[in-house]
């Protein structure tokens, strides 16, 4: 393994880039590499000569984004339940993927990338050839890219379409972006490395991908629905997705949104369909979630991880994770190991 150590527990929005890389002939070892890198529930089996396994890798994780060009050198076939925390797109750079998910059957190439929701189990079938780019983003940092460009309600998960152009228009900017994005981060000392441009980087790969991938929505981006939201309500979102730390009041959010208490509940209630403090919890929630679902048990402790995002008791805060995701927030980090 080179390029750096999978990094410890980081304040939310950091923005420090780490590289990891790896080249082995060791099919566990490869698997425990995406695992760690990707996602616990994934297994991955060869299906042509075990004798012609090598795996390559460089991976890098960046905040909300993980970024990685992988090869297996023989033929092999990965299972992934349902992504939970994460969209994900595979960009193959030479070579061809069969992928199989939610009943869709998609043929990928370096004309056409495809596109992974955060439901329903994959099915990769994975030539020894082929090279791709991997590219992971953190779930809320996608539908937060669009709620705060838009303006809009949004269904979540969004209803990506499961594929798009890599040939014409904004598709392949984007993967021309996110692969020199890989190559200036692999490399030593590029300017990309710096944690002001990564953050830069960062967003144009996020952004990029809500106004890249496919949706039944006529000329907007997918997912949205609902009317127009007020401008005091955005300004209370932008707040809360700024900061979903700090400890606001909803006399602080109606101060933020210039408008009076039951004012700001109330557009809350037509706009966003919850009042503005429980749209600020499930918001901190799913940034413990994501955080816990990438970190090391090893370095990380869920009440750490909890006072970073603002929770303050750890009692209702256990309570609430649990009935918003069905598991404690321990059994979410000990997945991880």
């Amino acid at each position: 393994m080179a390029g750096g150590r999978l990094p410890g527990p980081a304040a939310p929005g950091a923005d420090v880039p780490v590289h990891v890389g790896l080249r082995t002939t060791d099919m566990d070892e490869a698997r425990e590499f995406c695992r760690k890198l990707y996602y616990g529930p994934l297994q991955i089996e060869p299906v042509g000569d075990p004798g012609g396994f090598r795996f390559s890798a460089d991976v890098v994780l960046l905040g909300p984004i993980t970024l990685g060009e992988v090869m297996y050198g023989t033929d092999i076939r990965i299972t992934i339940g349902a992504l939970e925390t994460a969209y994900h797109v595979l960009v193959p750079l030479n070579g061809m993927v069969r992928s199989q998910h939610r009943g869709a059957v998609v043929l990928a190439d370096p004309t056409r990338a495809v596109v992974y929701r955060p439901t329903g189990a994959i099915e990769l079938e994975w030539p020894g050839s082929c090279r791709l780019l991997s590219v992971k983003v953190e779930r809320a940092a996608l539908e937060r890219e669009l709620d705060a460009a838009l303006d809009h309600r949004l269904v979540s998960p969004l209803p990506l379409g499961a594929t798009f152009d890599l040939v014409d228009g904004p598709g392949r900017t984007w993967a021309a972006l996110v692969r020199l994005l890989l190559h200036e981060l692999c490399g030593p000392d590029g300017l990309a490395s710096q944690p002001r441009m990564a953050a830069r980087w960062r967003d144009m790969v996020v952004s990029g991908l809500a106004l890249t991938v496919e949706h039944p929505y006529g000329e907007e981006p997918a997912g949205l629905q609902g009317p127009h939201r007020p401008r005091t309500v955005k300004r209370a979102l932008d707040a809360m997705h700024t900061e979903p730390w700090r400890p606001y009041t909803i006399h602080d959010l109606a101060a933020v949104a210039g408008v009076g208490v039951r004012v700001l509940q109330e557009s809350f209630r037509q706009h966003v369909g919850m009042p503005p403090l429980t749209y600020l919890r499930r918001l901190r929630l799913d940034g413990v979630h994501a955080e816990l679902s990438r970190s090391d048990p090893g370095q990380a402790s869920v009440s750490e991880i909890a006072y970073r995002w603002g929770f303050t008791h750890l009692g209702r805060f256990a309570g609430a994770y649990r009935v918003r995701f069905g598991v404690t927030p321990s059994q979410t980090l000990r997945d991880r190991a």
